[in-house]
């Protein structure tokens, strides 16, 4: 059975329609991207996935599926006085567990591989940089077993490096310990390197499918318009995957 079954979902917000007629399916241990652009619908679809929306249509999880989520990019107060140790005991998290995970995020960590920190669990949330504390909030999200992670665009402000390093490591894992991944993302390359799907959102579903098949240049261009198609040519991110068709 799959992890998650999504049938003809509406779903509206004050009489405005954001998505229609949405179709697909999650199975375990594969990776769904989700792109689109801008309003498109897909925070507003995760929302509905997470049960903080009414919608219309069909929402189906596996029977005690177990689900993280990791949102877009949160600000916090440099005051703020949690420390990472704090954070993860209030989600009852195994610290073992949430010390391997922060170290293979990077997060405590120098370019070099030496430790930033002394002890990492006693510094402050606050003192973090935005993009290690998104590391925070994905080895926390990795930390507690779900069976199917929801990733709302997970590395917005992680520097190019750790970006590569959080997918690679996500990527190991899943085949350890195989979970499923529903990500959105607006990088092709993060698409065509790790998902097994794509759903490409504008309001109504554009494409569905494996990102070779899906990811033609009328799909896109129903999703970005035609300047923005040519930009990915040019950059070689789509060039490159119509070369192996």
């Amino acid at each position: 059975m799959s992890l998650l079954i999504v049938e003809n979902l509406k779903i509206s917000i004050e009489g405005r329609e954001i998505v229609e007629n949405l179709n697909f399916q999650v199975e375990k241990n594969e990776t769904l991207a989700i792109i689109g652009p801008n309003g498109a619908g897909k925070t507003i679809l995760f929302r509905a996935l997470l049960g903080l929306l009414t919608y219309k249509g069909k929402i189906q999880w596996e029977n005690g599926v177990k689900i993280g989520y990791v949102p877009q990019k949160i600000s916090i107060e440099k005051d703020f006085p949690l420390s990472i140790g704090d954070f993860f005991d209030l989600q009852d998290i195994d610290i073992k567990n949430a010390k391997v995970l922060l170290r293979l995020m990077g997060v405590g960590m120098t370019v070099a591989g030496e430790d930033k920190y002394p002890n990492i669990f006693k510094e402050k949330i606050g003192a973090l940089s935005s993009g290690e504390f998104q590391r925070v909030l994905i080895a926390s999200a990795l930390a507690s077993n779900p069976d199917v992670l929801l990733f709302d665009e997970p590395t917005a402000g992680v520097d190019m490096g750790n970006e590569d390093n959080v997918y690679k490591v996500l990527s190991n894992l899943q085949k350890i310990k195989g979970f499923a991944v529903v990500l959105i993302s607006h990088d092709l390359n993060v698409v065509n390197k790790y998902a097994d799907k794509v759903l490409c959102l504008n309001k109504k579903q554009v494409c569905y499918g494996h990102p070779i098949h899906a990811l033609t240049t009328e799909s896109l261009q129903l999703l970005y318009g035609e300047e923005a198609v040519l930009h990915h040519h040019i950059k070689g991110q789509y060039a490159h995957k119509h070369k192996e068709k």
